[in-house]
């Protein structure tokens, strides 16, 4: 699957994205991503070589103009239950979105999420999109709340992915954002949104 938008092409991951992804997760930004980490370019070719087998869940977020890696995203379909449950349908994604920050600020990541949302929704036969997003993570949670989705909570000392100068966990305060597919329907109604699925294909 390959989905463009007006300045983006979200597509599989290449072998030959490895030096362009290696800038941006060698050093990632948001806790929540230190499990995703390179050490090497080595590891990056590595690590494009096991994405590279991923054609329908897991993007490369690419400039149009200069083919060049910025980010990505991806989500994969979830019953939102217990193992014990997996008869029930997996109608439930939530997407975890990154970018090199020599990119940010440039509305790449709302054009991305749009296009994305639009596509489990559409094509991945979507029921709910949730996201958990870090308490001092700004940038995220705008994202969220001008892709109309709802605060459903906030969950106190949730998860710990570094420690404090002592070797205690840090723990984080997360707050739990999502949308329902006929939310959804009406969201993509407003201009802003609809402008930019305006310039979306899917192929």
């Amino acid at each position: 699957m390959i989905i463009e938008t007006e300045r983006l092409i979200l597509r599989p991951f290449n072998v030959s994205d490895a030096a362009d992804v290696y800038e941006y997760l060698h050093e990632p930004q948001v806790n929540c991503f230190l499990d995703l980490k390179l050490d090497s370019y080595d590891d990056a070719v590595s690590e494009m070589e096991r994405r590279s087998a991923e054609q329908s869940y897991y993007f490369a977020v690419v400039l149009k103009d200069s083919g060049k890696v910025i980010g990505e995203v991806f989500a994969y379909p979830e019953t939102g239950e217990p193992q014990w449950f997996e008869s029930l349908p997996k109608d439930m994604f939530s997407p975890c979105i990154m970018f090199n920050r020599d990119y940010q600020g440039n509305g790449y990541a709302y054009e991305t999420s749009v296009a994305f949302f639009n596509y489990l929704f559409e094509k991945c036969a979507a029921r709910r999109i949730y996201s958990y997003v870090d308490d001092y993570n700004s940038p995220s949670i705008r994202l969220c709340e001008k892709m109309g989705m709802r605060r459903e909570g906030l969950f106190v000392e949730f998860v710990s992915f570094v420690n404090n100068p002592d070797g205690t966990p840090k723990y984080e305060n997360t707050y739990q954002y999502a949308i329902l597919r006929k939310e959804w329907d009406k969201v993509r109604l407003s201009k802003e949104i609809s402008t930019v699925l305006s310039h979306v294909s899917y192929r």
